[in-house]
């Protein structure tokens, strides 16, 4: 008897027509009933599909492990971060031999005495599947510790307190929570926090509550009734106050102050919202530090009293705009300034001395890294800890003295298994887009692979909401390196590396620069022999998966393969529905297609709507049940869509983690299996199988 081998069985959503109108217009989506989450059809689809996935990869099963395994053995398990003094603690993370989280730990007084365990979240996420923590916060008198808890992976923290005294964590119990934004008010007794909308997920109240109470008790202190706002709260450097900050997506921006020593008084605007304003501020002794938009497109500087916060005539000017320099970042310290800017898409940390008026940069010396301010809780210090990384230097923390400016390398991300930085170069080069603007472009390889055309590239893009995608270190993309591939970064408008118009550019009415910079830098790096069309891929998620979903209607002959993770490709009946988590904030981003205009514009791009019957390169797209960002009915209805249509016999697999959401696997080390599943379908396609 033998064995015969079985042909995988396409996964078939079924078709179930259903017409959507807008402004006249109709449409009909067969997939559309794939938004019933608890549909048992629907979970059987998205099983179904795994299982494929699983058949057609099944001859680098065995290599999936060995990348797991390759990428896990550079990282060192037992590790910790560089302590930052805060109060009277020394605060730092570590990692222990075969944990998947980090324990959070203090030392009182000094690096020598006793540790105290803050949280050990490898305790913690025993009993879950999922697990993670945020935002956590330590009272002003060092004796609790406030955090918020995910079980599920919606961003729906519960928030929690614990005794850092007895271990005891107490009875306050406050569900769906922004997970990042608590508050301590001086007294040691009261909380701030924002609850969620369940329907949405978008923060709308803050609430004061006071330890011990019942929270259905608990006093509302301001709601946010416009849905196109996002929300924030903490306290702020000075202690001297909490803030609560709304923000329009890059539009408008709202802060609220209240002072921590008054937690039952009002909160006090501190410049009311205005379209097109936006600012954010620091607080130092008697002054607010505000970096502003006003009258400068890129940014800048202003001081003003806190009696004269409303009176914009009272604003003085600090650093003036620059249109080629981006205000990106701002700290302040007791005698330094700290400003992080972007200029050609790299970031220079400028630092200047309140008494003197001198100031320097620092100097880093690579063509392509990322620098940033980093942890520095104290004001009273002229030490700057800052982060450094490149795309061959692993990720660095620095302590500089602003004064004397020497720069101490306190840790640098230990890379296992025989790494060496001389291996690798990078370089960075500008691409001329169709319409000309020049799109920066960040390369890494080994020194030794041939650029003759022969061999495979990685191409990633982000390109949305301003986010600039920074060319850092990367251990786990080693194995593609030392294994012939290049990994290009294409800085595309619709990011923020070139400054705000780059931005501007790349979002609403102007997005379909985004792809078109995509897809220029790809010709460019097959005419210049970086790669070739068939040894190509490109790789993006979130608004990144967007991208790839349009790159791949408009040119997918570019493409040997595509990843596309947790990809937001089913635009307009997406942005139709305000229902759906974060839709009404991302309008200022996309537009609102109940106005046509920017109905008729989504219309033309969204990779959903723009399946034909053609070839499509190989895909391999990647979504979590539980996403509460991008909605995993999205890549399943793209995918069912693509199978129905498409004209080629490519791999078009779709992977469905059925126990997280946008982030994917919790823990540092389950994450990898997705990278290594990414990696081996790509790898695979060119016939490397080890």
């Amino acid at each position: 008897m033998t064995n015969a081998q079985t042909t995988p069985v396409l996964p078939k959503a079924a078709i179930k027509p259903t017409e959507l109108t807008t402004h006249g217009h109709t449409r009909i989506d067969n997939y559309y009933w794939l938004n019933e989450r608890e549909n048992p059809e629907v979970l059987d689809y998205l099983k179904a599909e795994n299982d494929y996935l699983e058949e057609i990869l099944a001859p680098v099963k065995d290599f999936r492990v060995k990348l797991f395994e390759e990428m896990k053995g550079r990282i060192k398990q037992q590790d910790e971060s560089v302590p930052y003094k805060e109060g009277n603690y020394y605060y730092y993370t570590r990692f222990i031999e075969g944990g998947e989280y980090p324990v959070y730990c203090r030392k009182p007084g000094s690096l020598d005495a006793e540790e105290e365990i803050v949280l050990d979240v490898n305790e913690m996420a025993k009993p879950y599947s999922y697990y993670n923590v945020g935002g956590l916060e330590v009272s002003d008198n060092e004796e609790l510790v406030a955090y918020g808890e995910d079980t599920v992976s919606r961003r729906m923290y519960t928030l929690r307190v614990k005794n850092l005294k007895t271990g005891e964590i107490h009875p306050d119990a406050i569900p769906d929570t922004e997970g990042g934004s608590y508050a301590w008010a001086a007294d040691n007794q009261t909380l701030f926090y924002i609850r969620k909308d369940p329907q949405t997920l978008l923060g709308y109240r803050v609430y004061r509550h006071a330890l011990g109470t019942d929270p259905a008790d608990d006093v509302l202190m301001y709601e946010e009734t416009d849905n196109q706002y996002y929300m924030g709260l903490g306290r702020m450097k000075s202690k001297k106050y909490i803030a609560v900050v709304s923000d329009h997506n890059g539009v408008a921006t709202e802060y609220r102050l209240l002072e921590a020593t008054n937690p039952t008084g009002e909160f006090a605007v501190f410049l009311p919202r205005e379209k097109g304003h936006e600012y954010d501020v620091q607080h130092l002794e008697t002054t607010f530090y505000v970096r502003t938009n006003w009258k400068a497109d890129n940014f800048r500087l202003m001081e003003v009293k806190e009696n004269k916060t409303n009176d914009r005539s009272a604003w003085k000017e600090v650093i003036p705009h620059r249109p080629h320099v981006y205000l990106e970042q701002l700290d302040a310290f007791k005698n330094h300034l700290v400003l992080g800017e972007r200029q050609a898409g790299l970031i220079n940390l400028r630092i200047l001395d309140r008494k003197n008026k001198q100031e320097h940069y620092l100097d880093f010396g690579e063509p392509a890294y990322v620098a940033g301010i980093g942890h520095n809780p104290d004001f009273n210090t002229n030490i700057l800890r800052f982060g450094y990384s490149s795309l061959t230097t692993p990720g660095s923390t620095f302590d500089y003295n602003m004064d004397t400016k020497e720069k101490t390398l306190m840790k640098q991300q230990a890379v296992l298994g025989g790494f060496d930085a001389s291996k690798y170069t990078s370089e960075r080069f500008f691409v001329k887009s169709r319409d000309g603007a020049k799109v920066p472009v960040s390369v890494v390889y080994r020194k030794d692979t041939p650029k003759d055309g022969s061999a495979p590239l990685l191409q990633y893009s982000y390109g949305s909401y301003g986010y600039s995608t920074e060319p850092g270190f990367s251990s786990t993309r080693l194995s593609l390196l030392d294994r012939g591939f290049l990994f290009a970064i294409a800085h595309i408008r619709g990011g923020q590396e070139m400054g705000r118009k780059w931005y501007d550019n790349g979002k609403m009415l102007k997005k379909k620069n985004t792809f078109n910079d995509f897809v220029d830098v790809s010709d460019y790096l097959i005419a210049n022999k970086y790669t070739s069309a068939d040894r190509l891929f490109a790789m993006g998620g979130s608004a990144g998966g967007l991208l790839m979903g349009a790159v791949v209607n408009q040119k997918p002959e570019l493409y040997r393969g595509v990843v596309a993770s947790v990809p937001f490709v089913d635009v307009v009946t997406t942005m139709l529905d305000e229902s759906i988590p974060l839709t009404t904030g991302e309008f200022e981003e996309w537009g609102n297609p109940k106005i046509k205009k920017y109905y008729d514009y989504m219309l033309s791009y969204s990779p959903y709507d723009n399946v034909k019957e053609k070839a499509y390169p190989n895909m391999l797209v990647m979504t979590g049940l539980h996403d509460s960002q991008v909605q995993y009915w999205e890549p399943a209805k793209w995918v069912a869509k693509l199978r129905a249509m498409k004209t080629d016999t490519n791999q078009l697999l779709l992977q469905t983690n059925l126990e997280a959401g946008h982030g994917g696997a919790s823990g540092r080390f389950e994450a990898l299996k997705e990278i290594a599943l990414e990696y081996a379908f790509m790898l695979n396609l060119v016939g490397i199988r080890e």
